[in-house]
């Protein structure tokens, strides 16, 4: 059942955007409720927005044939009606997927104790996506403070294992920017192998200069660059974060 507080309820009050009541901020599971429920509205209103600058903007422009020679009295009205029909389905598809949202909404309202444990797993998705929205981004001082390896290298063999899409990519080290790197025992050996699917570094081969980071407790990078021209904006970027890393403690 939604929760309730002084008759308020949690997902009323998120749709009309009022107050808590008083005392609801101690209620942890009115409180858990509202945050979800304001999460799925922020979904609806997303999509909402889709269907508005859909059909707000100007039907665009078909272009003609390669040769082809337009006649001098060609009617223009079926390819707008031709967008029109898409566009219409478009709005429909993006409005099926609104209602089905506000479905949700009301079945997980007053009376149905499934609709509850469903806000709970939305909010818990939500803080899911929000948690790894706050991951450090690659080269900022939090990602060079919590890494395992951020290096400069070059590829000496790259060997595609035989009946599957991974590659084993072996790497000689030319440059590390661990923050502790002169720190004893934390420097990283020489030669580094990766096992990784083939989409993660398309087209690597032995001789490619790579950049590469490993975040600490992971066995594989979470961040690849291959080739000077990808490499040389992330290392102005590490460069410039290495000093505010070798400060931080990573907790």
């Amino acid at each position: 059942m939604s929760a309730e507080h002084d008759g308020a309820d949690a997902l009323m009050t998120a749709i009309t955007g009022e107050s808590l009541p008083p005392g609801a901020r101690a209620d942890a599971a009115f409180l858990a409720e509202h945050r979800a429920a304001e999460a799925d509205l922020a979904v609806l209103r997303e999509q909402l927005g889709v269907i508005g600058r859909a059909l707000a903007g100007p039907p665009p422009a078909a272009p003609e044939p390669v040769g082809s020679v337009r006649p001098a009295h060609s009617p223009s009205r079926p390819r707008r009606r031709a967008f029109s029909l898409a566009l219409g389905g478009l709005a429909v598809t993006a409005a099926a997927s609104v209602m089905a949202g506000l479905g949700w909404l009301v079945a997980g309202g007053p009376g149905d104790g499934d609709g509850a444990s469903a806000s709970a797993d939305a909010g818990s998705a939500a803080q899911k996506q929000s948690d790894e929205a706050a991951a450090p981004a690659f080269g900022s001082p939090r990602y060079l403070a919590c890494s395992r390896l951020v290096a400069e290298a070059e590829a000496t063999a790259v060997e595609r294992l035989t009946g599957t899409t991974t590659v084993r990519i072996t790497l000689r080290l030319t440059r590390t920017y661990h923050p502790d790197e002169d720190a004893p025992g934390k420097r990283p050996d020489e030669e580094q192998v990766f096992v990784v699917d083939e989409n993660v570094v398309p087209g690597v081969r032995a001789g490619d200069p790579v950049l590469v980071g490993v975040p600490r407790d992971a066995r594989q990078p979470d961040f690849w660059a291959v080739g000077e021209r990808d490499i040389a904006p992330e290392r102005a970027a590490i460069t410039a974060a290495l000093p505010e890393a070798r400060e931080l403690a990573c907790g």
